[in-house]
């Protein structure tokens, strides 16, 4: 099967699921005056989140990889405004924030593009470390200078550097049929997207020991075990989408699912630490761009890197 059939089936079946998820909610919805509760209302708004997200997805797939990695680059642009929105800075700081935002991005984007690999992985961790505090020097400020650098470079990692890791899946094999990386790509956020809503789903069912009530009071270990074992149950059965066999798959969606979860614990003790709930109300039912790509944070770097080494042809 080519890669365009095994893409087509995939949508298919997540369309079909989002019409599943859809019927049940406006179901739920009509049991009482009240739209069925909260729960219920905050379903149906993340199922029709989740469709708009799907067909930007499935648009951007259709048009070729520069329009996925033209989305991505504005997800990183939108999570790292959210990022530095939450996190206090000062006038010091304009300089190394306009070079993180219109110099940075398009350039780790465009290191994708140009399948330049060895610049893309170190691009950002090493020159662009280096040059943000040089560059908020000129700003005169010298007020929190440590703290307020690593902000920045935090948000730089996490909004720009790790999320470009996404995209960057559909360079790992140029030489493989169009299509392969895309695919690729679709099976991480696939298995990432199963696991949140998976997590939720057995949390609110079967949830009572809290996984960690100071960070994140919604989590529960029942949730993580439930939630992160029918992900990787999904993710195995996908196996036919990915260059892995089935135990391999196995093995890489509880990697993803894992990373996954310490990426949603390391930024919700982030918004902890500001006071702030959710990252911002960018997508209806699902708060800020950085809320829904928190778990993608940690889990696409360590994906690609897996895929890359492990399975290099």
């Amino acid at each position: 099967m080519s890669p365009q059939a095994k893409m087509l089936w995939v949508f298919g079946g997540i369309v079909g699921v989002l019409l599943v998820a859809s019927v049940v909610g406006w179901l739920l919805s009509r049991r009482g005056p009240d739209g069925g509760g909260a729960t219920v209302q905050n379903l149906n708004a993340r199922v029709r989140a989740w469709w708009g997200m799907v067909a930007v997805l499935g648009a951007c797939f259709a048009i070729g990889p520069v329009a996925t990695l033209v989305v991505f680059a504005f997800i990183s642009f939108f999570a790292l405004r959210e990022f530095i929105t939450l996190t206090p800075t000062r006038a010091g700081d304009h300089l190394p924030l306009v070079a993180a935002f219109y110099l940075l991005i398009p350039i780790q984007y465009w290191l994708i593009h140009d399948q330049w690999y060895g610049l893309f992985a170190i691009f950002i961790p090493v020159y662009a470390f280096l040059a943000l505090p040089v560059l908020a020097v000129f700003g005169g400020d010298t007020t929190d200078f440590l703290a307020r650098s690593t902000k920045i470079q935090w948000g730089v990692m996490i909004a720009i550097y790790c999320i470009s890791h996404a995209p960057a899946l559909m360079i790992l094999q140029p030489d493989a049929p169009a299509g392969t990386g895309q695919l690729l790509l679709l099976y991480l956020m696939l298995v990432v997207q199963i696991s949140d809503v998976m997590q939720y789903v057995f949390g609110k069912l079967f949830g009572r020991r809290k996984l960690a009530p100071q960070v994140s009071p919604s989590k529960t270990v029942e949730g993580l075990l439930g939630g992160g074992l029918a992900a990787v149950g999904i993710g195995t059965a996908l196996w036919w989408m990915t260059p892995f066999t089935p135990l391999q798959s196995a093995g890489m969606s509880a990697v993803i699912v894992l990373a996954g979860v310490c990426g949603g614990l390391a930024l919700s003790a982030v918004k902890r630490s500001l006071g702030a709930k959710d990252w911002g109300r960018m997508i209806e039912g699902h708060g800020g761009m950085m809320d829904r790509m928190d778990s993608v944070v940690f889990a696409a770097p360590v994906f690609f890197h897996l895929t890359r080494y492990w399975f290099p042809a």
